[in-house]
């Protein structure tokens, strides 16, 4: 059973950003069991293509469970639209006791391949979002018995590891925690403000674009994130300044069973950003507790497999059935060791694949180091942790890079 509670959070008012879908929202619904009030602070009015939930569908689950929803359309960014919702918040509820600050942009990519318009779109989001919400929050969270803001973001590791191959996120992620170290000692005795981030990857939409179908198995689900939340959100205002750690939080609450919360239980966990001290120590924590992970070192015999031969590969496996479900032409360019250019087109007539530029414009580019790209495709490097750690960069269509889990499966299938 998932922790168990008191109704702590009963008729107590609560702002989320970004509560329309994820860790926001069960966050939310956590709440709602309880009886609580829930200003749903998000930008999703209509259905997205690819994402689910809107503020209107997340109201309607939030009053199913218990709770009172107030659905505002909020851009974190826009000073005039966090002030209108903190107003009808106060007029509607009488007072705002919690901040959620949930909303976050991520966008994994170094210095030269991302652009301003996402970086502006991080740290507007993330950083300023977080500030400025919380700015506008204390006024009415001073007038609370029991105030609280919980910032959903990571302890401060400056271990350069985490910085070197997106550092506008890490940036971005890490002012959201400076606003936690600055406005605890700030507003010490009168507000708590605390961070909250997970021990584990957590299975989102989000991490669905970021990973891949391949990913789900390896993450725990949004319950833990909203567990967590509860515990911190329950407590005095003396705890304040705390960077926790959602499993260490509900370990310390008496929880004993983290199966409940796997997505796959027993699966081994894609440990989370920002935690570790390099991927190495990661891999050799998950291979001592009997695991195999994902990005496991590789077999030196299959780097020899030659590039050309990968592609020989792929040109036998093309059916007319791979084309008409991938739809997208791919676009590899390789450095280090064979540096070329070589595509798979699974978009045109019966398909094709070779060296040199696609006859079709490319969908999808990928870059990255030609050992990195055998690793790869002989099945030592997963490609959701080929890009989560840098190794792979990708430009374009992100949902078709996340085909390519599919086309690996193809490709392990015959032996190199």
């Amino acid at each position: 059973k998932l922790y168990n509670t008191h109704r702590k959070l009963s008729g107590r008012t609560l702002f989320i950003t970004g509560a329309s879908r994820g860790i926001g929202k069960a966050i939310a619904l956590k709440a709602a069991r309880d009886g609580a009030n829930v200003v749903i602070a998000a930008k999703t009015a209509e259905a997205h293509p690819k994402l689910p939930g809107t503020i209107y569908t997340a109201a309607e689950e939030i009053e199913a469970a218990g709770g009172k929803a107030l659905p505002c359309i909020v851009d974190v960014r826009d000073e005039k639209q966090v002030n209108v919702a903190v107003e009808n918040a106060v007029h509607k509820f009488g007072g705002i006791d919690i901040l959620v600050n949930n909303a976050s942009a991520i966008n994994l990519t170094g210095t030269l391949e991302t652009p301003m318009k996402k970086v502006d779109l991080m740290l507007g989001i993330n950083l300023r979002g977080t500030y400025m919400t919380s700015k506008l929050c204390i006024p009415h969270l001073l007038k609370s018995k029991n105030p609280h803001i919980l910032n959903l973001s990571p302890p401060l590791n400056l271990n350069p590891v985490w910085f070197k191959n997106h550092t506008a996120y890490t940036m971005a992620k890490y002012g959201m925690s400076m606003c936690v170290l600055g406005m605890a000692e700030e507003f010490q005795g009168s507000v708590a403000v605390n961070a909250l981030w997970p021990k584990t990857a957590i299975q989102t939409a989000a991490m669905d674009m970021l990973g891949g179908p391949g990913i789900a198995k390896q993450c725990r689900k949004v319950e833990i994130m909203a567990d967590a939340a509860y515990a911190v959100l329950s407590k005095p205002v003396s705890y304040t300044g705390q960077f926790v750690i959602d499993e260490d939080i509900l370990r310390k609450e008496g929880i004993k069973d983290f199966d409940v919360y796997a997505v796959k239980p027993g699966h081994p966990l894609l440990p989370d950003f920002f935690l570790d001290e390099e991927p190495q120590k990661v891999q050799k924590l998950m291979e001592d507790q009997g695991a195999t992970p994902a990005f496991k070192a590789v077999d030196e015999a299959a780097v020899s497999v030659r590039i050309a031969d990968i592609f020989n590969v792929f040109k036998r496996r093309i059916t007319t059935e791979l084309v008409k479900s991938t739809q997208g032409v791919y676009k590899f360019e390789l450095s280090g060791k064979d540096p070329g250019v070589w595509y798979v087109d699974l978009k045109n007539e019966g398909g094709s694949a070779g060296s040199g530029e696609p006859p079709n414009n490319a969908d999808v580019v990928m870059s990255m180091d030609s050992d990195n790209f055998v690793k790869m495709f002989t099945g030592n490097l997963m490609p959701t942790m080929a890009y989560m750690s840098g190794k792979l960069k990708i430009e374009g269509d992100l949902s078709l890079a996340i085909k390519l889990e599919k086309l690996m499966a193809l490709m392990n299938k015959s032996k190199l």
